[in-house]
């Protein structure tokens, strides 16, 4: 699926993180250029967000890069960050992670909108949307699918999405599902607006527990959410972390000190 993006024309920076531009945008900017986008009368901008994790997929799944590259990529997490400073000596302008992002993106986005949402369980989902609700009571928050439904019912989703001629779509399959169903089954008349976002519908239905707000400013909300849900998670971080530092500091390694472009597939002996 070609999706209509007009921010990929957008004057922004880009930092290639792992061979994938991330833009570098400041908060206000960031908000700013969503909510523009979210109010245009065509095409079709979708927003995912990278961090360690979806990265290290990214790095052996071909599919999901080439479906990465096709969407305007944000930055999240303290991973990408130091990434960012092994390649090009600084870190991004601002965390955009899509938990806090994208509830001040309602916020900001100060005229009514309907807001699709595909994800979750089916109460969660039902929850986050009461309140999404009393967060920003101007909008209006449809649950078009739970995130449970097979394959072959993709395409009923989807119809149903097009039958709500919403303005707003946020998507939370989790990645690399998420980004690959949006690629496939959504199309720029359904939403002007699409937002990846992870396990969002989660925190904000509270059927996960947000870190305390040091953590969270120190950013090592990480930590928590590893040592409340171990037995899912040691993986991703304990194994998942260092192995992408690792990778990215090969990619310092080709850029600052060989003088060579990194160009996945190609570099990966040095």
């Amino acid at each position: 699926m070609n999706h209509i993006s007009h921010l990929k024309s957008a004057t922004v920076s880009r930092r290639a993180i792992l061979g994938l531009d991330v833009s570098c945008f400041n908060y206000a900017d960031a908000l700013a250029f969503a909510n523009q986008m979210a109010s245009l009368p065509l095409g079709q901008t979708v927003i995912s967000f990278l961090n360690a994790n979806n990265a290290n997929i990214m790095y052996a799944d071909a599919e999901y890069r080439d479906i990465l590259s096709r969407q305007m990529i944000l930055p999240d997490g303290i991973g990408v960050d130091i990434a960012a400073t092994f390649v090009y000596g600084d870190k991004f302008p601002a965390n955009l992670n899509g938990t806090d992002f994208v509830p001040a993106l309602l916020t900001y986005m100060d005229r009514p909108k309907r807001i699709g949402l595909i994800g979750g369980v089916a109460e969660v989902a039902e929850k986050a949307a009461a309140n999404f609700k009393r967060h920003a009571p101007w909008h209006e928050f449809i649950v078009v699918s739970d995130g449970y439904f097979e394959e072959a019912d993709s395409g009923r989703v989807a119809d149903r999405v097009a039958s709500l001629k919403l303005d707003v779509l946020m998507v939370g399959l989790g990645s690399p599902k998420q980004e690959k169903w949006v690629d496939t089954h959504i199309r720029p008349e359904h939403a002007r607006l699409v937002l990846c976002v992870g396990a969002l519908f989660d925190f904000v239905g509270q059927a996960v527990p947000r870190a305390p707000r040091i953590l969270r400013r120190m950013r090592l909300e990480w930590i928590f959410r590893l040592l409340i849900e171990p037995k899912r998670l040691w993986r991703r971080y304990i194994i998942g972390n260092p192995l992408f530092i690792w990778r990215t500091l090969r990619q310092a390694f080709i850029v600052r000190v060989l003088g060579k472009p990194y160009l996945h597939g190609e570099n990966l002996v040095v």
